[in-house]
């Protein structure tokens, strides 16, 4: 066979493979024995290895995964990949539908899908082939883990048909089939091995193997939910995933359009008894808008999607008995006890142990050492304790009391007027407390140090290397290289990783010094206002307190931290090590005081820029983007299909409306 032969071969084998694997793990209906698949595929490995020059690298046969291990390679999303809001109830649907009409002002239809319990996966498709795979990560950027997702063989490597957009991007979920967690654990349970949690935890971290070959021996599969990019066919949703469907990519068949929240309703109570027959977990309902101008319309939260929202089914709640009763310190000083029980399984997960969260909680439940308690998964996930039954409770049960001391430290604990929580004052010496500190600061979303995790620290910490934030500057990488399980390499990893902090953004920076309640979006809040650390020190409660979204608890949080001479000190040895503690130029380059306190909503559909870009452009001059109409609003920005009550109340309320090209002129 010369080489034009073999590339014709090849081509109609990876074909003919292809088609046989869209049929089998796409539409579950296979054409052809499992042993006369195998023979194929020993051919056209045959083939690709005599003449590797006309090889595919989507062909069929890299499916198997390499033993090459890599590290992974951040991306940044080009689309944020928020959470959705949850919902436990019919009235909280219902308040998400009215929310829905107030905005868009008429009906729509909603799209009703499972809420498949695994990963979250972003792929990119460009020309009808996958190029890229990226986990959700922190919502802004995920790992690359193409290589592991290439071997999911329900993931199209190359689409079908011709018309797909040049470029798009697909998410969904990728998930371990109940069968196969069953199949993993027997192995290792014959092994004399610890076994695995549950099928959502596998596949996490299945996915995120160095070994691509042992993912592939997993058989994940995939789930494609939701289809982002210029171009697409269709306004609805719904349509668009039922061309996706078409390209090749496995969509749940249990999909439905709902008219009215009577259907909504009746497709919920549908699956929460349906569910428990599904090959794979599911922990609940996501109901969408389906026209895609509509969810445009609708638009973002800083933390989820206004179109859809996620009702969780009801947890399943068990009986167990409390042996004990611990207490664990938080890197706040926040003690919070933690009931240890019978293991018992719940939703498919050994439980051990739950949270109780405070002392209220602890007497509320009444509970005592040796009771029989009930126990349910918050959301499906986090263990939580329902009540105790007191009939089988022996007279000799000793009730459990709230400690008075640091579990760690021996400080006696306070509780501040109108919390919950017990607390530890002995923040600068209590273990847990510091530690907690260094992982704060090293996390992803801080300052995102590789190689340095919590038992990274806990050794540091043990070897009294680093017993603070600052001593992390100090490390040597001798000091680290003669750790246990480290090593030149992971030595330099750490101390470059140290290096780069140097090229963090303020506003992570002062995230990662842990200051109580200041996360994520308080961190930027500030940074975006005040511009540098020490407009943010020397600010007084009043002047926080003036900043949108900075209420009375988050400007105290901040004096106080502030006022403590240790944490200046530390800001001193990080600015020193070279940090960054005001905003960089380039994020001021643009910013004008021109919109400064006017208060602007969008409505409706535009032609020169997207809402999001026009919301952009009214924070960084200054302005705010509301989203009600009342007599603080000082604009409305309209554009096409305008809801016409939205107009009226703006007219009844003497707002002005302006158009894009009037807004534009004002901020020119």
């Amino acid at each position: 066979m010369n080489q034009e032969e073999a590339q014709k071969a090849i081509t109609t084998l990876s074909t003919e493979l292809a088609e046989h694997n869209y049929n089998y793990y796409v539409l579950a209906k296979p054409t052809i024995s499992d042993f006369d698949f195998d023979m194929k595929l020993k051919e056209l490995e045959k083939l690709e290895a005599e003449f590797p020059e006309v090889a595919d690298p989507n062909s069929p046969t890299q499916r198997v995964g390499s033993d090459i291990s890599k590290d992974f390679e951040q991306v940044e999303h080009k689309h944020s990949m928020l959470s959705l809001s949850n919902a436990y109830s019919e009235g909280e649907i219902k308040d998400f539908d009215t929310r829905v009409k107030k905005i868009i002002e008429t009906d729509c239809d909603y799209v009703c899908e499972l809420k498949f319990d695994g990963t979250s996966i972003s792929l990119t498709y460009e020309n009808g082939e996958l190029i890229r795979a990226v986990t959700r990560g922190d919502g802004v950027r995920g790992d690359d883990v193409t290589t592991n997702v290439r071997t999911i063989k329900s993931i199209p490597l190359k689409l079908r048909g011709n018309d797909y957009p040049d470029s798009f991007e697909m998410r969904g979920e990728i998930v371990m089939p109940f069968k196969v967690f069953d199949e993993l654990n027997a192995e290792l349970e014959k092994a004399g091995e610890q076994l695995l949690a549950n099928p959502r935890n596998t596949a996490a971290g299945t996915l995120k193997m160095k070994n691509s070959k042992v993912v592939a021996s997993r058989k994940l599969d995939a789930y494609l939910y939701y289809i982002l990019g210029k171009d697409l066919p269709e306004d609805g949703h719904f349509e668009n995933l039922q061309k996706a469907c078409e390209w090749g990519f496995k969509i749940s068949d249990a999909m439905q359009i709902c008219k009215n929240l009577d259907e909504v309703f009746a497709y919920i109570r549908k699956w929460d008894v349906e569910r428990h027959k599904l090959p794979v977990a599911t922990d609940g309902i996501v109901i969408k808008v389906n026209s895609k101008n509509l969810q445009e319309n609708l638009g973002f939260t800083a933390k989820s999607p206004r179109w859809a929202i996620a009702y969780k089914f009801k947890a399943e709640n068990v009986a167990t008995v409390l042996k004990s009763v611990s207490y664990q310190v938080g890197r706040t000083g926040a003690v919070t006890p933690v009931a240890n029980l019978e293991p018992v399984q719940i939703a498919g997960t050994m439980v051990k142990r739950a949270s109780l969260h405070n002392a209220d909680i602890i007497n509320n439940l009444d509970l005592h050492i040796g009771d029989t308690v009930f126990v349910e998964k918050g959301g499906e996930i986090i263990p939580k304790i329902t009540g105790a039954d007191s009939t089988k409770r022996h007279p000799m049960f000793q009730s459990v009391e709230f400690i008075k001391t640091c579990p760690e430290c021996k400080t006696p604990l306070v509780r501040k007027e109108g919390e919950s929580a017990h607390y530890c004052p002995n923040e600068d010496g209590c273990p847990p407390q510091i530690k907690g500190k260094m992982e704060h600061f090293v996390s992803r979303k801080g300052m995102d140090i590789d190689g340095l995790g919590q038992e990274t620290i806990e050794l540091l910490y043990n070897e009294n290397l680093a017993k603070n934030i600052t001593d992390l500057y100090h490390l040597k990488k001798e000091q680290l290289a003669n750790l246990e399980r480290m090593g030149e390499k992971s030595a330099q990893r750490i101390l470059d990783g140290l290096e780069a902090t140097k090229q963090v953004p303020f506003e992570r920076v002062l995230f990662s010094l842990g200051i109580r309640f200041v996360g994520e979006t308080v961190a930027k809040i500030l940074v975006k206002k005040l511009h540098a650390i020490e407009k943010i020190q020397t600010a007084t409660l009043e002047e926080l307190i003036e900043i949108d979204e900075i209420g009375e608890k988050i400007a105290e949080s901040v004096v106080e931290w502030f006022s403590n001479e240790k944490h200046l000190q530390l800001i001193d040895i990080l600015k020193e090590q070279g940090l960054q503690f005001k905003i960089d130029e380039k994020q001021l380059e643009g910013q004008t005081d021109k919109l400064n306190g006017l208060n602007i909503i969008i409505s409706g559909t535009f032609e020169t820029h997207s809402r999001d870009e026009l919301k952009k452009m009214i924070e960084k001059n200054g302005g705010k983007n509301v989203g009600s109409i009342s007599k603080k609003t000082n604009y409305l920005l309209a554009g096409k299909n305008i809801g016409p009550s939205k107009l009226e109340k703006a007219n009844k309320l003497k707002i002005p409306i302006i158009s894009e090209e009037e807004f534009l002129k004002l901020l020119n």
